[in-house]
């Protein structure tokens, strides 16, 4: 499978993943919701920032650590142990203080030719796909949620 993992824009995260200060990322929810559990070590991670429709970057997924049903505390110290690869603001760290956490490193980061992402608005912030030209301008095709559930 490959994801396509939106970035936040206002938040720089791109642009610390490109300057190398960040080669992990976060996704959480109350419970288990994509990607958490769906995300393999060798997988091809696609980066997009939201509001923009190309894509310019990939890397390989060199390790991924699910957590669930975590105390507050528990959040925290999975938060604070690694900040150093996350490189989150604040509200970043606000915004992932759920109970489900799924931490996504990567490496071998490439910058690719531009991929023109097509939009559909049935589509979350990460999307698990077995082609990453499943959702670009002239090959995509409707969004289908099956590849994304829990096995």
């Amino acid at each position: 499978m490959v994801h396509l993992v939106y970035l936040d824009n206002k938040e720089k995260e791109l642009e610390n993943i490109i300057n190398k200060s960040k080669s992990m990322v976060i996704r959480g929810a109350a419970g288990r919701k994509i990607p958490h559990s769906r995300v393999e070590i060798g997988e091809t991670l696609f980066f997009m920032e939201k509001g923009s429709k190309e894509i310019h970057y990939k890397a390989i997924v060199s390790d991924v650590k699910n957590y669930t049903k975590l105390a507050d505390d528990e959040i925290k110290n999975v938060i604070d142990s690694n900040q150093v690869k996350l490189n989150l603001s604040n509200k970043q760290k606000k915004r992932w203080h759920k109970k489900c956490i799924i931490l996504v490193e990567f490496k071998e980061l490439t910058k690719i030719d531009t991929l023109h992402f097509e939009h559909q608005s049935n589509m979350d912030d990460w999307l698990i796909l077995e082609r990453i030209e499943d959702v670009l301008v002239g090959t995509s095709k409707p969004y289908d949620y099956s590849k994304s559930k829990l096995k």
